[in-house]
């Protein structure tokens, strides 16, 4: 098994909150993706650098928001996330880091 660097730049973090802890226990594991990353790649990046079997991967891009910080205006960054489903019986330990 070897591992491809750009597997590296196409997961950017996991996701880890209420919702997605809840969704881990149906075997989906949430992560942050590059914007410009597509599915196959999402799907080809888990089961190389996890070594999992994946079955679908759901993604959904949140817009960046308008905000105020301390009377300035700035702009929140678009973020692409991968919902990922995995096979039965496996399981991605993501307290361990990337």
């Amino acid at each position: 098994m070897s591992l491809d660097p750009r597997h590296y730049d196409v997961i950017v973090s996991p996701v880890i909150t209420e919702k997605a802890t809840t969704a881990s226990e149906h075997n989906k594991v949430v992560f942050k993706v590059a914007l410009s990353a597509t599915k196959p790649q999402i799907k080809e990046a888990v089961e190389k650098l996890f070594d999992v079997k994946v079955e679908s991967v759901n993604t959904l891009v949140r817009k960046g928001k308008t905000k105020f910080f301390k009377g300035r205006k700035g702009v929140q960054s678009d973020v692409k996330k991968a919902v990922v489903t995995l096979a039965e019986g496996h399981s991605i330990d993501i307290t361990t880091g990337l």
